[in-house]
């Protein structure tokens, strides 16, 4: 289980520009939801899943992961529990680096290298049969640089690495947002099968409300630091995409815009 406890987050504080995006936030994720959040740009949602992964600090509130207040745990070991896929699809994997070499770095996460080879040759047919599982024809690449690779290519391989080892919590940060919309659904189709497969508890940030609705069971719709909406259950399924598009036109008419 996931929470957020009364959780402020302030930028540029003590300056004109301060901005208080979190006063008192509170989320309680439990074990293998799938929820999707959507919301306008500046809402907080990438602030959220920063916070859960500890890219940013927060100014007053607790973290909790499993009943465990990482509040204070710096990124890197909580990266040991918690995957993310990003946006920009460079940022999952390293360009200069095979695709065997990135998924026998990510093969090891969290474990001591010493003066030991990255690479174990001996896991080469693992790692051929989960590229194959792709669809994608990475299996015969396994030696091409990963920048050389296409944006959806990268996405996928991206994908699958944050999941290799044993996690607890898999983030989504708008995973298929750089993409064109044939490689979208195909990624969004991989992502499908790979949480229900692992049985991941996920947090999936998008601005496709298709994919909003059509995966996860739960829908969080934040809006300037707060779930304006939340949705799980009946109510859930019986979720539209006018619904949400309904929604927004009146936060938008709210807001003055």
């Amino acid at each position: 289980m996931l929470e957020l406890r009364n959780i402020v987050k302030v930028y540029q504080g003590g300056t004109v520009n301060e901005t208080c995006l979190f006063n008192g936030f509170s989320l309680t994720i439990p074990d293998h939801q799938f929820v999707c959040v959507v919301g306008s740009n500046g809402s907080g949602k990438t602030s959220m899943l920063n916070i859960i992964c500890g890219s940013i600090p927060i100014d007053e509130g607790q973290v909790f992961i499993g009943g465990e207040n990482i509040t204070h745990m710096p990124e890197h070991r909580r990266h040991r529990r918690i995957g993310r896929v990003y946006q920009n699809p460079s940022m999952g994997t390293c360009p200069s680096m095979t695709i065997l070499e990135n998924l026998s770095m990510a093969d090891n996460k969290g474990k001591p290298f010493n003066l030991t080879r990255c690479v174990n040759r001996k896991k080469m047919d693992v790692y051929r049969d989960m590229l194959a599982q792709l669809g994608l024809g990475l299996e015969d690449k396994m030696g091409v640089l990963v920048g050389n690779l296409s944006g959806g290519q990268r996405q996928a391989l991206a994908l699958l690495m944050s999941t290799m080892t044993p996690i607890e919590f898999l983030i989504l940060d708008e995973h298929t947002a750089a993409l064109d919309p044939k490689t979208a659904e195909v990624i969004m189709q991989l992502t499908g099968r790979i949480v229900a497969e692992k049985k991941l508890t996920t947090i999936m940030v998008t601005h496709n409300l298709r994919y909003a609705v059509e995966y996860g069971d739960r829908v969080l719709m934040m809006h300037q630091g707060h779930a304006e909406l939340d949705l799980a259950g009946e109510a859930r399924r019986a979720l539209r995409v006018e619904d949400l598009l309904q929604r927004f036109n009146e936060i938008s008419v709210e807001c003055g815009n």
